[in-house]
């Protein structure tokens, strides 16, 4: 009725019992060799590709008939709209832990596509799992619905961000869906489900604030929790009263949120980082039921400015047909069809070399009377970007300019300022996006 889906996180990966030395819950003793994938040699041991002891044999029948089951259930009886696979690689591999090569390797995921109870919920696989098997790009691919978490536009994105070198060219291919990971023409784009952050590592507060996870309240000396953040705290670990780095750090939130709404396909934010929330640098909070996982809705009113910047940006890109597609933009081309043109800071001459930090394109929709021109500067000092030229009856409006202050750094399109000549300077590590529009 409210126009909200709920995607229900499924784990059938791995249950509670543990290893050998875990618990007798249920799966154990109703048939451990059935439902658990065992060593080979010692059948009193369990394999652990999901990295909490144990892994679920869904491809075993009778473990996967009880996986296609308990679908069943929470679709017909409480009414969910789809879901989310955890560590949904595990469900391509075989009754002894092997991963299966070919379309074999999606049995199990053909028959809850193909379920006629399921028919029409929203299937999305985080597809990888915690033993190295790494399959973005293979569900989209082989199956014919499951939309897949986008692990690969999450660390391109943070790399570039940061200022890492040699990440230009792989931003463009996330911008324009992953082209390098979806390789079909005809695969909907939107099957690629965009993220910076999710219940899983940092908040994307603490992705600008902390060079390194800090898991010690998890009790586990801080072993726990990915090492590979590609976070930059911007020069000072943690909270800090410090103006210029709180500035910065806000900045570059702001640049996060920017690269994620213009890509295509689709994009998933993490409830809180709409209101700056931190867990004080823990990426790893399943164990804390505490502040450090809890949602504050005093800061909806503390970081208000935030939220509707947040609001503004998913409001604006919602009303554009250019975000609306299903297939893949066209490129360097001047179709009527929606289509993108890579710039640099001269207009037609993109930077591709390893050193560049800029990445600027065009987004044209002749038929909707949409065009966007988007500056990404994650380089240090500023500079001056060409504006393609417009007939002169028509003007570039600047609708976002994450360095300005919050409450400036958007601007409706129909209040948004003019901007003067044929240039625009874009600050140090800030993200700029211009709408054409008709002068006044």
């Amino acid at each position: 009725k409210a126009g909200i889906e709920v995607i229900l996180d499924v784990v059938f990966n791995h249950t509670a019992e543990g290893d050998e030395r875990g618990p007798t819950i249920s799966f154990k003793g109703v048939d451990n060799a059935t439902y658990y994938i065992l060593e080979d040699d010692d059948h009193g041991l369990y394999k652990n590709y999901s990295g909490c002891g144990n892994t679920f044999r869904g491809n075993h029948p009778i473990a996967g008939r009880l996986i296609v089951e308990s679908l069943h259930y929470w679709v017909s009886e409480m009414h969910v709209d789809g879901f989310r696979f955890d560590l949904a690689s595990i469900l391509t591999r075989d009754v002894i832990g092997q991963p299966i090569q070919g379309r074999q390797a999606l049995d199990l995921l053909w028959v809850i596509e193909s379920d006629p109870i399921l028919a029409g919920t929203k299937l999305i696989a985080e597809a990888w799992d915690a033993a190295g098997l790494y399959d973005v790009g293979r569900f989209v691919e082989l199956a014919d619905w499951f939309a897949e978490w986008n692990g690969p536009f999450r660390d391109d994105v943070r790399r570039f961000v940061r200022g890492e070198t040699g990440m230009v060219g792989r931003l463009a291919a996330r911008i324009l869906g992953s082209p390098d990971i979806y390789h079909r023409q005809d695969t909907d784009i939107n099957r690629s489900i965009n993220f910076i952050t999710c219940h899983d590592g940092f908040s994307l507060n603490d992705l600008v604030s902390y060079d390194k996870k800090h898991n010690e309240a998890n009790g586990e000396d801080n072993r726990d929790g990915c090492n590979d953040n590609f976070s930059w705290n911007c020069g000072v670990e943690g909270e800090t009263e410090n103006p210029q780095i709180k500035d910065l750090r806000l900045q570059q939130i702001k640049n996060f949120l920017t690269i994620l709404f213009v890509s295509q396909g689709t994009p998933m934010i993490l409830m809180g980082d709409e209101v700056s929330r931190t867990r004080k640098g823990n990426n790893n909070v399943y164990c804390q039921d505490n502040e450090l996982s809890w949602f504050d809705w005093d800061d909806v009113d503390q970081q208000f400015d935030l939220w509707c910047f947040f609001r503004k940006l998913i409001s604006f890109i919602q009303g554009l047909k250019l975000f609306s597609q299903e297939e893949r933009l066209e490129v360097n081309t001047n179709s009527n069809l929606p289509h993108l043109t890579w710039h640099g800071a001269t207009l037609g001459e993109p930077d591709w070399s390893d050193d560049s930090h800029c990445l600027v394109f065009s987004l044209s929709y002749p038929e909707a009377n949409e065009y966007l021109h988007i500056i990404l500067n994650a380089y240090w000092e500023g500079a001056d970007f060409e504006l393609p030229p417009l007939d002169h009856d028509k003007c570039w409006n600047r609708i976002i300019d994450t360095a300005l202050p919050l409450s400036k750094s958007f601007c409706e399109l129909a209040t948004g300022d003019p901007v003067p000549g044929n240039s625009y300077y874009v600050h140090a590590r800030a993200c700029v996006v211009l709408m054409v529009k008709p002068k006044s």
